[in-house]
């Protein structure tokens, strides 16, 4: 009997395998691609932090003396930080897609088009991208209700699955937004439309205030909105003593499926963007 040829092509599970692997690999590079113009100018990061620190150092000290929001036995600071958190990471994302209208402008997203990496790595790797700059806003974040006494939880476990549920947020968000580029297509357009958004996703969740203290036509907008999870999440993850209300599990899965679904959607918009 001889032995198939070493470049004999796969059959059975082998194939699939391959393709998956192939898959991983060329949304590893896009990543990485998008990382690296990152690299070239870090101050982003820190200009992007800005609004939420200001958020925190006058809305939050403010509202803590006051006492005008019942959050129970939490101060209002410590309250209020996992969604200031929440919300540098959606400012990051929301915006994420006005880089897809430029790469077209430059004839980048051509060249990516042509090349056989499967669409949805294109989209997957860019939303991996926005997770890491979501990651680098929350360790500034982070540190800086630090220097606010808000009582941080330091606990290894808790700080791994925050910043994992910061990554799927921004992969979430920044998936959103560029389902819009390919549709609006123009800068202005996507500028506008990301303002119009990021508003309401942020006022429409728990991230300053209790869903309970909200009409009841406001409740039902906050439960499906996804930075009501992302905030939920990250309060029970940050804070020494902080719960859940809807379930950490809840919560991930509402934004694991939100982002998997994103991303199947824009897979399929993505050659649209040159169109």
């Amino acid at each position: 009997m001889t032995s198939p040829a070493p470049d004999a092509p796969q059959s059975g599970w082998g194939r699939p395998v391959g393709t998956l692997r192939q898959f991983v690999v060329k949304t590893a590079v896009m990543a990485e691609l998008e990382i690296r113009k990152l690299s070239h100018d870090p101050t982003e990061l820190l200009l992007r932090a800005v609004q939420p620190a200001l958020w925190l150092l006058i809305f939050g000290e403010v509202f803590t003396r006051v006492r005008a929001i019942p959050t129970g036995p939490l101060p209002y600071l410590d309250y209020m930080a996992p969604g200031i958190l929440a919300q540098s990471v959606l400012f990051i994302a929301i915006f994420y897609g006005i880089a897809i209208i430029w790469e077209r402008d430059l004839g980048i997203v051509q060249k990516l088009l042509v090349s056989p990496t499967p669409r949805t790595a294109l989209v997957l790797g860019k939303a991996i991208s926005a997770g890491i700059r979501g990651v680098s806003a929350a360790i500034i974040i982070y540190g800086l209700a630090m220097a606010l006494g808000v009582r941080v939880n330091g606990q290894l476990g808790a700080i791994i699955a925050l910043l994992v549920s910061v990554m799927l947020g921004a992969a979430c968000f920044s998936t959103l937004s560029l389902i819009i580029a390919c549709v609006v297509k123009t800068r202005e357009r996507f500028m506008g439309i990301g303002q119009i958004l990021t508003m309401p996703l942020f006022f429409a969740s728990s991230a300053l205030y209790p869903i309970a203290l909200m009409p009841r036509w406001l409740q039902i907008v906050a439960c499906v909105n996804p930075l009501t999870y992302e905030v939920d999440a990250l309060r029970a993850l940050m804070l020494r003593g902080g719960t859940s209300v809807c379930g950490l599990g809840t919560d991930f899965t509402v934004l694991l499926g939100v982002t998997i679904g994103l991303v199947m959607i824009a897979g399929r918009l993505y050659p649209h963007v040159v169109t």
